[in-house]
């Protein structure tokens, strides 16, 4: 079982690759489908997802791809189910677990993920149907008096008992403790929550018994607030992440794969090149979604005389990112 963890976990970060986060909720694609002009059914958010996965020789630079529930049910036109399909592409099939960021009670402004209830039950029938790993993200905003020490600990709980829940079912646990860019925080702001929400994460990882070498990382970028109006360039972001990261994450970890948090596509690509520039004890990559597939839906925009201009695009996104952490 440790062996068949570690094994996926190292494949999950394995240069020159990275993971890219299909995942959307529901409502999340209807939005991004409709913003484009296509309308928001399941069929057309299964053509879209069947459009990013069967992009010839993703697996090149797409090591596995964060499936939502309904796509993880749905089947390609051929017939294959997604997770069987993705697999059979040499890509791992991972998915998204949890149930969403709720108000976090007694704490205005702050959220909790929800979906332990059940979980053990739904991991082990994610299994039975191929998947490989999987995600929870948590949410931690940094305002006026926030984040509190009562959201950061709730919410790294919650990150290591589904991570347990994980490893218990033989998936790799993709740990996802997101602080936001939304804000007008300096990015030494940034760096001091950033560490504070790691540090919650790995003193409940470890009474959780869950073990980091099979386990990979999904943090955020260090950055600054979005209206701060302070600048750095990929230089100062790549030092300050790197910093923050070494000051924590012990060297048994699997590997860390970076959010894009909505930086533009190729911002977030110059900053994780600008990442590689820096020795850590365990791989860089990324797991990025908007950033990946945002070109991808527009030239696309649900028309199927348009499949190979989406993957087109798609694969534009995947390489300069490969060539990165390569």
């Amino acid at each position: 079982m440790i062996e068949a963890l570690h094994g996926t976990a190292r494949a999950m970060v394995s240069r020159p690759r990275g993971i890219l986060a299909a995942d959307e909720s529901i409502g999340t694609m209807s939005s991004r489908l409709e913003k484009v002009g296509v309308a928001a059914t399941a069929d057309n958010r299964r053509d879209y997802r069947e459009m990013l996965v069967t992009t010839p020789e993703l697996h090149e630079g797409i090591s596995g791809v964060i499936l939502s529930d309904e796509t993880f049910n749905q089947k390609l036109s051929d017939g294959n189910t997604f997770p069987l399909a993705v697999h059979a592409l040499n890509i791992l099939p991972g998915i998204k677990v949890d149930t969403g960021a709720k108000d976090l009670a007694l704490s205005p402004g702050e959220k909790i993920t929800e979906g332990l209830d059940g979980l053990r039950e739904r991991l082990r029938d994610y299994v039975s149907r191929g998947a490989r790993f999987a995600k929870w993200r948590a949410v931690i905003t940094i305002g006026e008096g926030r984040p509190t020490e009562r959201a950061l600990r709730a919410n790294a709980h919650a990150l290591a008992r589904y991570a347990a829940l994980c490893q218990e079912s033989v998936l790799v646990p993709i740990v996802e403790p997101e602080v936001l860019m939304d804000g007008d925080h300096t990015i030494e702001r940034c760096a001091e929550v950033t560490r504070a929400a790691l540090e919650y994460l790995l003193a409940e990882l470890d009474d959780a018994g869950v073990d980091l070498a099979g386990t990979v990382l999904k943090p955020n970028m260090v950055v600054p607030g979005t209206t701060s109006g302070q600048q750095a360039s990929p230089e100062e972001i790549a030092e300050a992440t790197v910093t923050t990261l070494r000051a924590v994450l012990p060297e048994t970890l699997a590997g860390v794969a970076f959010l894009s948090g909505g930086q533009s596509p190729e911002v977030a690509t110059a900053n994780l090149a600008a990442m590689q520039k820096h020795e850590t004890p365990w791989p860089l990559t990324f797991s990025f979604g908007r950033a990946l597939v945002d070109p991808a839906l527009k030239a696309w925009h649900g028309d199927s005389a348009l499949i190979s201009a989406g993957q087109q695009a798609l694969a534009g996104r995947v390489q300069p990112n490969s060539a990165a952490v390569a």
